[in-house]
């Protein structure tokens, strides 16, 4: 797909050159075409008779710590080998272009910090933030997982230093409840903000999936970027559909936001 700027719908392109106060809210499409796989993607190699949200919850950390946590190693490892793709960077580029931009996101890598953006508001966690799971102590994980786990790879938690309880991934499980600071913080800016855009998440993840329909409710122009259409293309005021990392360049230029490249 080539994307020029007669392909970005002139009203959109002028919502974000007016805009002062932008909230970007990703999901996992934008990692994708960084390379790192979906949730919902099936799971390969040895890690392919496991099921992904069977794992993804305290009660299987529970029983299996090792199986989960060697899971999750295996996910921070190709967070870590993966970089930020031009959706990224372009997300990055709005904030030093004078609006306030608030980036919003469901992914657990920390791609937008390493492409430039600050602070990021992870509503299901991080990868990178693991923590005790009795006491809550913040644990700081190795640089790189330890021997570069492969799939399959079965891995014991450490110990947490301060009540010796097993140290546990730092995402948000199901039946877990969003952090009530990067949500109240999400939900806030929502409401604030001139223009929401809404990149490469199916709509379909609730709560997160609220802060578009709340951006609307207050009068904010609302775009969407996703390659397939969602439940937010009949209210969202512009869809793209197409690869961010093409789109949301696209869209910096046709803004006047950026001239080339």
């Amino acid at each position: 797909m080539t994307t020029t700027h007669q392909d970005i719908p002139p009203a959109l392109a002028r919502a974000l050159r007016e805009a002062r106060r932008i909230v970007v809210f990703t999901g996992a499409g934008v990692s994708a075409e960084s390379g790192i796989a979906t949730f919902r993607d099936a799971l390969t190699g040895l890690w392919s008779r496991f099921d992904a949200q069977a794992l993804a919850t305290p009660e299987a950390f529970r029983a299996h710590p090792d199986v989960v946590w060697g899971w999750y190693e295996w996910r921070r490892a190709q967070s870590l080998r993966a970089r930020p793709n031009p959706a990224h960077l372009a997300i990055a580029e709005l904030a030093r272009r004078g609006a306030e931009v608030t980036v919003v996101t469901q992914n657990v890598d920390d791609l937008h910090e390493r492409a430039g953006s600050a602070g990021v508001l992870h509503l299901h966690g991080s990868l990178h933030a693991p923590r005790c799971s009795a006491c809550g102590q913040p644990w700081r994980p190795e640089a790189d997982p330890p021997e570069d786990p492969g799939e399959g790879r079965r891995i014991m938690p450490p110990a947490c230093g301060a009540c010796g309880a097993p140290v546990r991934p730092g995402v948000v499980w199901f039946g877990e409840s969003l952090p009530a600071r990067a949500w109240q913080e999400a939900r806030g800016a929502a409401e604030r903000c001139d223009l929401l855009l809404s990149v490469g998440t199916s709509a379909l993840v609730y709560p997160a999936a609220e802060l578009p329909l709340l951006a609307l409710s207050k009068g904010a122009v609302v775009a969407q970027v996703n390659p397939a259409a969602t439940p937010l293309d009949a209210r969202a005021h512009h869809n793209l559909h197409g690869p961010a990392a093409t789109l949301l360049p696209a869209l910096l230029r046709a803004s006047g936001l950026r001239h080339s490249g």
